[in-house]
């Protein structure tokens, strides 16, 4: 089976319907996903045993496990990565809603004494972990209902991000094997993300945290888990203590976008940070005109860069390094800007 995987990788007279048709039970059209996909997981199983997982954790992990077509048409149409016209204050508009504000500020204080221990620890402030706990699953109300082996293994065979969805199904027969959660908790999002912090299984594996001091750590039923592995998330990847994530700001009418460009294209999350200006300090974007709305201005040395999320003239922002963690938690403008508007809504019901 390995050799047939390499088969599928390496040789280019070899298609991979090709490939899993050579290993296919005797007339399985492998033609259709429906028909190919068990065939592509034994052949990941056998991979997978090459890579050092046990034999047994794959097969308890992987037990019941189908491809989901609702998983691929999902996967097919995200906002501002899918090559589509989306407009930020649609989004936004859909995100942040009155209802979404209120019930974070109705659960700031019941978990005052979590978040204020948890920001103190990691620098992040207690607003931006509610927001992003509000934004993931409304609270720890929706956090999913897809099979999480199905919805991973299916990204994975679909073959769009082939090697990262076989890391996360690794990852995930990993946590399995190792007793961090049960086959049957596996439950998350279509994009194999799971419990109210909506980790993928790697990010669990390398970042999650026990917030509540019980010795392990539970994101479907521990809230302050949640908080925790949040905070710790933002912390490892960027967040800067003390350096808020941005603000709007008005651009000056004769602003010149080509003196700012990026003359570094970015070689990961490409299409949202390619709406992102260099960085400059807070003290030259203020020189050049720039004005912010509803916000103070950061000390003169804070770097940001210029964030129009629906082209010139449609509204912008200036954004800090702590954005970028933002972003490092989903790889969206639309996404980051929101969590940074939603955290200063709630601000007030956290002090």
């Amino acid at each position: 089976m390995p050799f047939l995987m390499h088969l599928a990788r390496l040789a280019a007279p070899l298609s991979l319907l090709s490939v899993l048709a050579l290993s296919a039970p005797a007339g399985a059209d492998v033609t259709q996903p429906e028909a190919a996909f068990p065939v592509w997981l034994e052949n990941y199983k056998a991979a997978a045993v090459s890579r050092g997982l046990d034999p047994a954790w794959l097969d308890a992990t992987l037990e019941g496990a189908r491809y989901v077509p609702r998983v691929v048409e999902l996967d097919r149409f995200q906002p501002d990565d899918s090559g589509r016209r989306n407009v930020f204050a649609d989004y936004l508009q859909r995100q942040l809603t009155p209802q979404r504000i209120a019930d974070g500020r109705e659960r700031a204080p019941l978990h005052a004494d979590a978040l204020a221990r948890i920001s103190a620890d990691t620098g992040v402030p207690a607003p931006v972990i509610l927001a992003i706990w509000g934004m993931e699953t409304s609270y720890g109300r929706v956090m999913g209902g897809f099979d999480l082996p199905s919805a991973i293994a299916t990204l994975a065979f679909d073959g769009r991000r082939e090697a990262l969805f076989t890391r996360e199904l690794d990852a995930l027969v990993r946590i399995v094997g190792e007793g961090r959660a049960a086959r049957s908790q596996l439950t998350g999002s279509w994009a194999g993300a799971f419990g109210q912090s909506q980790f993928l299984p790697s990010s669990y594996l390398a970042l999650a945290r026990d917030g509540d001091g019980d010795g392990r750590v539970d994101l479907w039923n521990s809230t302050p888990d949640a908080f925790a592995s949040i905070a710790h998330y933002l912390k490892e990847n960027g967040w800067a203590p003390g350096v808020g994530w941005g603000f709007r700001v008005g651009v000056p009418r004769d602003f010149d976008r080509a003196s700012v460009v990026n003359p570094e294209p970015p070689k990961s999350c490409i299409r949202p940070l390619e709406r992102h200006s260099r960085w400059m300090t807070a003290v030259e974007w203020r020189a050049l005109g720039f004005r912010p709305l509803n916000a103070l201005w950061p000390a003169d040395t804070v770097e940001m860069t210029l964030v129009e999320p629906d082209g010139p003239g449609e509204g912008a922002f200036l954004t800090t390094r702590s954005y970028r963690a933002l972003m490092a938690y989903n790889c969206s403008n639309f996404y980051a800007l929101s969590v940074g508007l939603l955290a200063n809504a709630l601000e007030p019901a956290t002090k």
